[in-house]
């Protein structure tokens, strides 16, 4: 099975599977890292992907409340930088470390922290998000197609 590792250090996601191993450039948590609800930070630890959204969706397309919009975002009309976009797929992360990231006040799923993509023109390589995992659109869209739900995830 493969396994997904986050380095907050490096700013990438490696994919290790039977086949090869792919690094990906991504952004994490313009806070940090941290476990705590509303805390906007990336939480560590170990994580599975629980749920994968957006199989049909267009490159680029907007997701409101982890539903498609059939909108695709457009520099030209959807100019607020400010905004949390979350496009084309999401990978929804649960913590199975019950205390660290998982139950209570730390629970990732509930914190709905995500790998998902982003505009073209906002940087990687750089923490900017608001506790998710940021990738180029063509590379979500990859790396959705091969990994599962259940899919183990280590961020750290």
């Amino acid at each position: 099975m493969p396994s997904i590792f986050v380095s907050i250090a490096d700013q990438s996601l490696s994919l290790h599977s039977h086949k090869e191993d792919i690094t990906y450039p991504v952004s994490t948590a313009k806070l940090g890292l941290g476990e705590e609800k509303n805390s906007y930070c990336t939480p560590r630890g170990k994580h599975i992907i629980r749920a994968k959204i957006g199989t049909n969706a267009s490159r680029g397309e907007i997701f409101k409340s982890r539903r498609a919009t059939g909108e695709v975002f457009s520099k030209n009309r959807h100019n607020d930088k400010n905004n949390d976009w979350i496009l084309t797929r999401i990978l929804w992360l649960s913590g199975i470390e019950k205390g660290k990231n998982r139950l209570g006040n730390v629970d990732t799923m509930q914190r709905y922290i995500y790998i998902h993509g982003i505009p073209d023109e906002f940087s990687l390589n750089i923490p900017r998000s608001k506790g998710c995992i940021n990738m180029n659109n063509d590379d979500v869209i990859e790396l959705f197609d091969l990994v599962d739900i259940g899919t183990p995830v280590l961020i750290q």
